[in-house]
This record gives C-alpha cells, sequence and structure tokens, in this order.
C-alpha cells in the first residue's frame, strides 16, 4: 500500500512537499485554510513584489528625461488598475499549483485540518461536513500571520498590517511605517515611490538590524532612502497614539529609556495611516499539536530536529512555523519541505541552513549569503573584507543606477569565500553567483579567474574578488 501523507499548509514549503512526496509514491493529501501558495504568493512575496514592480517603473518614469526620453502629460500611479494586476498574477500562480497536484494527483482540500488522534486529521471546509484524513505521515507547514502591539491595535483602515497594505485601493497621503526590518522597509520604499509621504520608526539604532545583514549595507540602504524623501526615526518606538479628526496623531519615546528620563525627548507625528511591520506569530495553537504532545519553544514555535522531525514520531515540520530560530524565507520553506518529504518516505536527508542567501527587495536591494563582519569576528576568523562600489562598473552607469556595494568577507592565506553582501542594483539577482560560491567551497582567486561578461553587473563580483587578491582593476 502506498504511505498516506497528509500536509497541512499549501504555501512554498508545503505544496513543495507535496510534490516531492507524489514523486516518491505517496499518498498526498495537502489541507489549506486560507488560500492555495499560501502566505508567499497571497499576503507576501509575490504580491509585494508586484507593487514594487510598479514603484520602480514609476520612479524610472519620472528619471526618463535623463535618458533622453520626453513625456508629454501627467503620469500618476492607478492604484485599481495595479491591484487587478496583482490579482490576475496570484491567481495564475495560483492555478499553477492547483494544476501541479492535478498532475502528481494530490488532493487538495481547503479548509481548517486539526489533529484530532493519532493519524487522524480532521478537516472543516470551508464549505460542507467535517471530513477525517487518514495518514502513516503528517507535514505540518501552517505558516504564520502578522503580530499587532497593544499600543496600536489593527483596525483594517487606518491602522494597518501588511495583510491591508496589498490591498489599498489609493496611495496614502502619508503613512507611519513601525518597523524599519525587511517587510517595513520593503513597504517604504514602495509607498514613498508612488507618492506617499513615509516615516519609518524603529526601535533599533539602524534599518535591517538583522544578524545577516551586514551594518554598512544598512547604512547605504538609509542614505539612499533619505535621498527618495523617507523620514527615518531610529531608536525610538510608539507610545500611543490617538484618532484625530482627520489624522492619527502619534506618540513617540526613545527606546531603551523610562518614561520619566525620556519625557523631554517624545516625539509626535501625524499621518493618514500607520502600517505595523514589526513580526509575525505562529499559526500552530488551533491544530492540535497537543494531541501527539508536538513541542514548541516559549513563544509557539515548532520544534524540530535537522530532519524536520518534530517530537512525535512521524510527524514533521516545515516552513516559517519553525520561528526565527531556523530561518524565515521561502525558499528556505521549500527547502524544507523536500527534505521532510523525502525522511517522510524513508530518507534520511539533513537541513542545512550554512548557505541560505536573503534577498530584500527594498530600492536599492539588499542581498547576503554567508557571514558578516561581525559574526566572522565574533567565530574567530582570521579574515578581511573588501568593498566595491557599483559605480565603477560600466553596466551601473548604463543604467543610471551606481549606488551601492558589493562586500566579500574572506579567510586570509586560504582566500575562501565567507560571506558577501550587495546593496544596489539587481542585488537579489546578483547574490545566486556568491550562493553557489559558497557552496562549492570557493576562494577568491576561483571567483577571479572566473571569465564574466562585458558589460554586466555581475562583473562587480569579480571586481570585488581581484580587490580581495590586492590585484584590483576599477576599484
Amino acid at each position: 500500500m502506498k504511505t498516506k501523507i497528509a500536509i497541512v499548509g499549501a504555501g512554498p514549503g508545503g505544496y513543495v512537499a507535496a510534490v516531492r512526496a507524489a514523486q516518491l509514491g505517496a499518498d498526498v493529501t495537502v489541507v489549506e485554510r486560507d488560500s492555495v501558495g499560501g502566505t508567499c504568493l497571497n499576503w507576501g512575496c509575490i504580491p509585494s513584489k508586484v507593487m514594487k514592480t510598479t514603484a520602480e517603473l514609476f520612479h524610472q518614469i519620472k528619471r526618463a528625461g535623463e535618458f533622453g526620453i520626453d513625456i508629454l502629460g501627467t503620469v500618476r500611479p492607478d492604484m485599481q488598475a495595479l491591484m487587478e494586476r496583482k490579482k490576475n498574477i496570484i491567481q495564475n500562480q495560483a492555478n499553477g499549483i492547483r494544476n501541479l497536484f492535478k498532475h502528481h494527483h494530490i488532493k487538495y482540500v481547503e479548509g481548517r485540518g486539526v489533529i484530532t488522534a493519532p493519524q487522524v486529521l480532521k478537516v472543516t471546509p470551508k464549505n460542507g461536513q467535517p471530513i477525517d484524513i487518514l495518514w502513516d505521515r503528517l507535514i505540518l507547514a501552517p505558516g504564520t500571520r502578522p503580530i499587532g502591539i497593544p499600543a496600536l491595535p489593527f483596525d483594517g483602515h487606518r491602522i494597518i498590517s501588511s495583510n491591508e497594505a496589498l490591498h489599498l485601493d489609493q496611495v496614502p497621503e502619508s503613512i507611519l511605517i513601525v518597523g524599519g526590518g525587511v517587510i517595513g522597509c520593503e513597504f517604504a520604499g514602495i509607498f514613498s515611490a508612488l507618492g506617499a509621504r513615509v516615516t519609518v520608526v524603529e526601535a533599533m539604532s539602524r534599518l535591517l538590524p538583522l544578524p545577516s545583514v551586514d551594518a554598512d549595507c544598512s547604512k547605504v540602504l538609509q542614505r539612499e532612502m533619505k535621498k527618495q524623501k523617507v523620514e527615518f526615526l531610529l531608536g525610538h518606538t510608539v507610545e500611543k497614539v490617538e484618532y484625530c479628526p482627520d489624522n492619527l496623531c502619534v506618540q513617540l519615546i526613545p527606546h531603551g529609556e523610562d518614561k520619566e528620563s525620556g519625557e523631554s525627548k517624545k516625539l509626535q507625528i501625524e499621518v493618514k495611516k500607520i502600517l505595523v511591520c514589526i513580526g509575525r506569530v505562529p499559526l500552530a495553537n488551533d491544530i492540535g499539536l497537543e494531541t501527539l504532545a508536538v513541542k514548541k519553544d516559549s513563544k509557539g514555535w515548532i520544534l524540530t530536529d535537522d530532519k524536520m522531525q518534530t517530537t512525535a514520531p512521524g510527524v514533521y515540520a516545515i516552513g516559517d512555523v519553525l520561528g526565527p530560530e531556523k530561518i524565515m524565507l521561502a525558499h528556505v520553506a521549500s527547502a524544507e519541505g523536500l527534505i521532510a518529504a523525502e525522511n517522510a518516505m524513508g530518507g534520511n536527508r539533513r537541513m542545512d541552513y550554512g548557505v541560505v542567501p536573503s534577498a530584500i527587495f527594498t530600492m536599492p536591494e539588499v542581498a547576503d549569503v554567508g557571514l558578516t563582519e561581525a559574526r566572522a569576528g565574533e567565530q574567530g576568523c582570521d579574515y578581511r573584507a573588501d568593498r566595491i562600489l557599483f559605480r565603477v562598473i560600466g553596466k551601473a552607469q548604463v543604467m543610471g543606477d551606481i549606488a551601492g556595494e558589493v562586500k566579500i568577507i574572506s579567510e586570509r592565506g586560504s582566500g575562501r569565500l565567507l560571506g558577501v553582501h550587495v546593496v544596489g542594483p539587481r542585488a537579489t539577482e546578483l547574490i545566486a553567483e556568491a550562493t553557489l560560491a559558497l557552496q562549492m567551497k570557493a576562494t577568491v582567486n576561483e571567483l577571479a579567474a572566473t571569465i564574466h561578461a562585458h558589460p554586466t553587473l555581475a562583473e562587480i563580483m569579480m571586481e570585488a574578488s581581484l580587490k580581495a587578491l590586492g590585484r584590483s582593476l576599477h576599484g
């Protein structure tokens, strides 16, 4: 008999796991409480990039004169048309996933799945009677949702999460973005380019305050976003908000100071909308984990080993529901899904988080893989750091997009690559070469000896490697 595998969640982790399990001969059922594609397709990666693409194009059109193009008449964003395009792209992608399910004979059920007994998943469809799905192996990929804060309760209209931000039918006149992390900075660039007055408040002392993001990349990003008229209030948090007749009146206080000592440093701003982007929480509290004694940590993230196995035999977990102790990225969820599926079918694969690229779709883009300077120092590495500016690359000049840099962290002596950090044009595409180089344990000499096509942005990788060898040509 075929092994029966049930998968909770049809996001980039769940649907990839389903396809792989089916390829290996399993009888697969996927259960999704919301929409096929999960957060990535419906509330994250894809819709936000649709908006960013429009924002970038609008920004470029306003620069048309620099490229020898005269534009007559008014150019403005059409949010209704943008939302319609976003809807169509999401629908096309969703249909593609459904077609994958059909091709691999995977059963797909929309509804809320709850573990009610060992090897039993009760599913309550959106329309219809509950059904029991029997399984031999279970893969959990329920995902997450945006988290709010008491001082800023979501109302879905004036105080919104990233979910509502993706469905705005007009560009807000002004918006305060709470959180200078990945999501907050991406939306800051989008709304600023579309014409909103944007302010970002962040509790930490820099943007993108993530261990994987090099501090120099944060500095360059903040500098370039300031040129785009984005305002920043770093080292501050929101104390309270009041609904004024026409605006939201927001009071900010310095982070880390008590109310008395920080009284004189309080700030107040007025905005039309507030977008809260401070993180996400797991959707793992109502799926019956206690039935099988699946353990979670103190914050509710599901615990697994490097085979994606939970504390319950035959039960695996993947994706964002594992929390920040793993890496909460769509492509990581897919990689985890492959491993969980193969292990559920008798494999013995282990997840390696050592070489994982990060792609941040800000304006300019930020991407990284491997160690930052700070982490290399903490780990006692004997390293060197070398930087090359995009402005020395001919293709960047041609594109009129010269802001940014590439930094390579390499081991002294051996020249082995330890980390690569990119901020600038097409950073999220350029990081692929660096990721492969780290995966292959390449050296800066090997990267420098690789002939790169000219004129391309990718030449900056060769230039940075040559600089690490003390043989810089253009930098």
